[in-house]
């Protein structure tokens, strides 16, 4: 198929370039621009208190000070970030930058068991660690000097909750200090406290910058290794897709630990000089006061949190006319909704599609003509083809075949994982894409839509999971032999984790004690919400367990389950 026809160019947005120059520097440089050049204006609004652009990147440049004199972190060493959305989790995300080191953002919802992969793998020995979850990751803490964890930096929310508020405070976020005294441990005040200046900014754009991990069909999750050029491509690019400027102002309730969050709500607006507020949980209530009050004008969200807003009774009596862009991605918006979003508000919700391989966004939907159900047409300098998934030969648009993708924001492979890279990675006329194993069509103007997944994944209300890492995670109960993970239809979630599991001859245990078992030792949003105990499961000739014949039961209705 030739690439001469590009049909998604008719549509591009008006007056937006079609080529992206992108800053040669250091992600962290864009601190210290917006402190220059907005000092005292806020940047990060929580519960109605403010951090303005010259007291982040101070405060920042101390996390790093102290990061580098106190905990030995050198360049390019991988440092964890194990946080709920904050003032501190931006922070500790630039701190880690100033000290030249790599981010690794871990979702907060992972239990010690999962945690224990992220520190050994990347060969962390520092973490930044939020107060409510220190009793998940301390018991990895090492007590001798050497390999493994042996510096936490823990931060009290409550720290930066620096005048009253009207707005209801989780109480997780309005307790008060209490970080245990005990080696390798120490609060964040005092690491403020020490005023401790780092080194020269010596990395460059193209060193390791951040580091989220993704899991697959492999089952343990993999490090996507992201320089500074790669993150920065996506949070310029976002902010110059649709027209974001340092007035603008963001409600930041997406995770920053999720790409999405971390470029389009966090790093984008940093890079512009704009106003973050700051939710570290979705709170529908809050949301919509924070929108009134701080005339919020940009707004990325998923699906599930766009329903339960729209849900809110008292939706009416909130004042939304600021908003001017809604956008977000993770899962298809229902058409019934987008409806109802547009009549209550006036405005589209823009879809876009991108993965933790690519730092969020390859694909978006042109704001003035934005299709529903739709990932977008490809951005700045990427370039997007639909490919046969067994022979690689470029399909003719209609046909659906897998994503592949080349763009200056694919990661530049798996952390330690050369098998795992080669696998992900093909070369199309002498350019590097990423399959991306999501499968879609391209319609006659150049958009894509999604229509199935290659890969074995579940998505439950925007969450990616991977039945293979829950699956070995449920191999560690002492009464599992097998378990095979599906997903199953969830009225709110859209998906939910099923599991159904053979006992271990002479081993007893319920449905419930298995279900409660999980959700002690990983995170909730992958946990099996259902567990069903089956006699066998059904295996090929190589005896694999057929998953894709469990799933297709599933599917099917309760008269197709094992």
């Amino acid at each position: 198929m030739s690439r001469a026809r590009e049909p998604h160019l008719q549509h591009w947005p008006q007056r937006l370039p079609r080529h992206l120059t992108l800053p040669q520097t250091n992600v962290f440089h864009n601190a210290e621009v917006s402190a220059a050049r907005y000092p005292d204006k806020p940047f990060i609004v929580f519960y109605d208190s403010a951090v303005s652009f010259a007291e982040f990147k101070d405060e920042a440049e101390r996390i790093a000070g102290f990061l580098q004199h106190e905990c030995g972190v050198k360049a390019g060493d991988r440092v964890l970030l194990y946080m709920q959305n904050s003032p501190q989790w931006v922070l500790a995300f630039y701190g880690i930058l100033r000290a030249n080191a790599v981010v690794v953002p871990v979702n907060p919802m992972n239990l010690t068991d999962e945690l224990r992969h992220y520190v050994e793998d990347c060969q962390a020995t520092t973490a930044l660690v939020a107060q409510e979850l220190l009793p998940q990751m301390q018991p990895l803490l090492r007590q001798q000097a050497g390999a493994g964890l042996q510096h936490l930096l823990v931060a009290t929310y409550s720290d930066y909750l620096r005048r009253p508020t009207d707005l209801r405070v989780p109480d997780f976020v309005a307790a008060a200090r209490e970080v245990p005294r005990s080696p390798g441990v120490v609060p964040w005040r005092e690491a403020l406290e020490r005023r401790l200046r780092p080194g020269p900014l010596t990395a460059g754009p193209d060193d390791p910058c951040v580091m989220p991990y993704t899991s697959g069909t492999t089952g343990a999750p993999k490090g996507c290794v992201h320089t500074h050029r790669s993150v920065m491509s996506t949070l310029v690019g976002g902010t110059t897709w649709f027209s974001r400027t340092q007035d603008a102002v963001y409600l930041s309730a997406l995770p920053f630990f999720h790409v999405t969050g971390l470029s389009g709500s966090m790093n984008g607006p940093l890079y512009v000089g704009a106003t973050i507020v700051v939710l570290p949980r979705w709170d529908r209530e809050a949301a919509a006061a924070c929108i009134q009050r701080y005339g919020v004008t940009t707004w990325q969200t998923i699906t599930a949190m766009l329903v339960d807003f729209l849900a809110l009774p008292t939706l009416s009596a909130y004042d939304l006319s600021s908003l001017e862009v809604i956008r977000g991605g993770g899962a298809a918006m229902p058409e019934a909704v987008a409806r109802r979003l547009e009549e209550r508000v006036g405005l589209p919700y823009v879809e876009g599609y991108g993965m933790s391989e690519t730092m969020a966004a390859t694909h978006l939907n042109p704001p003035h003509r934005p299709k529903p159900q739709c990932l977008g047409i490809p951005v700045f300098e990427v370039d997007a083809r639909i490919v046969d998934p067994d022979t690689l030969r470029e399909l003719p648009p209609g046909e659906s075949g897998e994503i592949v993708v080349h763009g200056p924001q694919v990661m530049q492979g798996y952390w330690n994982q050369p098998e795992a890279t080669a696998a992900t990675f093909i070369e199309i006329d002498g350019r590097r894409f990423l399959r991306t194993g999501d499968l879609a069509f391209v319609d006659e103007d150049g958009y894509f839509f999604m229509t199935d997944r290659l890969k074995r994944m579940i998505n439950a209300s925007g969450y990616k999971v991977w039945p293979a890492e829950v699956e070995a995670l449920m191999y560690r109960h002492p009464a599992i032999q097998e378990a095979c993970v599906v997903a199953a239809a969830d009225a709110r979630r859209g998906e939910t984790v099923k599991a159904l599991v053979v006992l271990k001859p002479g081993h007893e245990a319920t449905e419930q004690q298995i279900i409660d078992w999980a959700h002690e030792h990983m995170a909730a949003y992958k946990s099996p919400r259902i567990v069903q105990i089956v006699p066998s499961l059904p295996k090929s000739g190589s005896g694999k367990v057929m998953w894709r014949e469990l799933q297709e039961r599933e599917m099917q209705g309760p008269s197709g389950r094992a």
